[in-house]
């Protein structure tokens, strides 16, 4: 195998494993699978492309080779990221939501993963390209494991507005921006300082309760409504 096929194996081997494990989780109502890889093939194109976009506009390299600025660089390149990025893996979840079948928690899940795991999985490849086959190989699991339950927030934000529970999926992007920043902040001070990398490690950890957390109640939503949906034969109850 050459080299591009590794990048390409190990970028987006993992996140296809990852998207394969939680699209089964929704075993009530299967979303459709072509809106599940439309979703993750957007959020690993047109969304990874908005955000290098905007972060080259935002974030010019001369600003990240100022040793004296060190500390303030970290900050300012994190809280871009989160910035910029969460908004553009929306872009994913957005598609999804306008077909239709973005309804409820657990449908967010899904679509929210998909999207973040199709941007993550891009990303390494990207960072394999510019840095090496152990840099991709590094990411390969934690940061589509990250990106996915950042995405999958601001899916069920969409899914509780189409159920016309919530107005507004300000909070959710809010969350899944602020975790997205804490993540790079720390893990880009560990470069320096590596008593830093425990706080990456706790946030890893924080992330998996918190989606353990949304699918478990996307599981209890939908069996509460398990028998509308027997009767009804469809997502319309």
């Amino acid at each position: 195998m050459s080299l591009l096929s590794y990048l390409i194996f190990f970028a987006y081997a993992p996140a296809l494993a990852f998207l394969w494990y939680f699209y089964h989780q929704d075993r009530l109502e299967p979303e459709p699978k072509r809106v599940v890889i439309g979703t993750f093939i957007l959020g690993g194109s047109l969304s990874i492309a908005v955000a290098i976009l905007l972060e080259s506009i935002l974030v010019p390299r001369w600003f990240t080779t100022i040793p004296a600025l060190l500390p303030a660089t970290f900050f300012y390149t994190a809280l871009v990221a989160g910035l910029v990025e969460e908004p553009s893996k929306a872009i994913a979840i957005k598609y999804a939501y306008n077909t239709g079948n973005l309804f409820g928690i657990m449908d967010g899940v899904v679509y929210g993963v998909a999207a973040g795991l199709g941007f993550a999985a891009t990303e390494n490849l990207l960072y394999g390209l510019g840095y090496g086959l152990g840099v991709t190989i590094q990411r390969a699991l934690l940061t589509p494991f990250a990106h996915a339950t950042w995405s999958a927030i601001v899916g069920v934000g969409y899914g509780l507005k189409a159920e016309g529970k919530i107005n507004s999926v300000l909070p959710y992007f809010t969350l899944a921006m602020l975790l997205h920043f804490l993540w790079d902040y720390f893990a880009f001070l560990s470069t320096v300082v590596p008593i830093y990398s425990i706080l990456v490690w706790f946030l890893l950890f924080l992330n998996f309760l918190i989606l353990r957390r949304l699918i478990i109640l996307g599981k209890i939503e939908d069996m509460q409504r398990y028998w509308w949906y027997k009767l009804l034969g469809g997502r319309k109850w």
